[in-house]
């Protein structure tokens, strides 16, 4: 056999090989597609939207979505929307050395949104900043509210939840001499007895792990904080609840207080008799996107 021959044998087997290597599962494939949708829209969509995007019936689409929430991979939310499950927070925190800046505004944005839409409540983020918490991100509600902090305001650290959640969880080095400016007045016994007044408010803010308000800022108008606890990069899967077995006690080293997420309503949005019930829906938000 020629030598020419012999090397068109060759090709036509190795190409063989290769294109065998190279089949893969189709429904494997077609159920990553699914899951690479809800990655890039990065929020809850319709199963008639996702079927759309992927050019598929809703049926079929559905019985890939049902595996995937099988696996953790997805999830169905109440409303019949589907987003990532926590399978994907989890491999995405695993992916990243440390948490950017842009990685942590973009996932407190969509926290922001979720709590609203669950809530129906207005929704502010706030960061920690040398002359106190400012808030740099805010969502509307459906409904409107009346709020007076916008985007850019300052938060008093006394009278609003989100300054009290943050007094409670920085050193009172730095929030001492923030918190007597507010207060007005040098008559040094007052100033005294409110400041131990305050730091009862403050222990009793970190043994809850969220701070509240009702009507101090607004009549009518309550609000609760909960602190944006941060993991470092030594462990991408670390979470931290908010609730400390030390009854006093600062966020430990390893983490940091840099954010806080407010929500706002009105008495009967937010009531203060079901406080914990509202609490403990936000932190199964914040949870899913590895934040709290």
């Amino acid at each position: 056999m020629p030598a020419s021959d012999n090397l068109v044998d060759s090709n036509l087997t190795n190409n063989l090989a290769t294109n065998k290597n190279q089949n893969g599962v189709q429904s494997l494939e077609i159920g990553l597609s699914i899951l690479d949708v809800l990655i890039e829209y990065n929020e809850p969509m319709m199963l008639k939207d996702i079927a759309q995007v992927m050019q598929m019936h809703p049926a079929k689409c559905h019985r890939y979505l049902v595996s995937l929430i099988r696996k953790n991979y997805a999830r169905k939310l109440s409303d019949g929307r589907y987003g990532l499950g926590d399978r994907v927070n989890a491999l995405a925190a695993l992916g990243h050395t440390g948490y950017n800046q842009s990685n942590i505004l973009e996932r407190l944005t969509h926290i922001a949104n979720e709590i609203k839409d669950t809530l129906n409540c207005a929704v502010q983020i706030a960061k920690w900043f040398n002359e106190g918490p400012i808030i740099i991100h805010s969502v509307e509600p459906d409904s409107p509210i009346s709020i007076i902090t916008r985007i850019g305001s300052r938060m008093p650290l006394t009278t609003s939840a989100t300054g009290q959640l943050f007094a409670s969880y920085q050193p009172d080095a730095i929030i001492e001499p923030l918190v007597m400016a507010e207060w007005q007045t040098k008559d040094k016994m007052e100033l005294a007895a409110q400041w131990q007044h305050f730091t009862q408010l403050q222990t009793k803010i970190r043994t809850q792990g969220y701070a509240t308000v009702t009507g101090d800022m607004l009549m009518g108008i309550n609000a609760i904080t909960i602190p944006v606890i941060l993991p470092q990069p030594t462990n991408a899967f670390a979470t931290s609840s908010i609730h400390h077995d030390n009854n006093d006690k600062r966020p430990p080293e390893n983490l940091s207080l840099e954010y806080a997420i407010t929500i706002i309503g009105t008495t009967e949005q937010l009531p203060m008799s079901k406080q914990h019930n509202v609490v403990e829906k936000i932190l199964a938000i914040a949870q899913r996107y590895q934040i709290a």
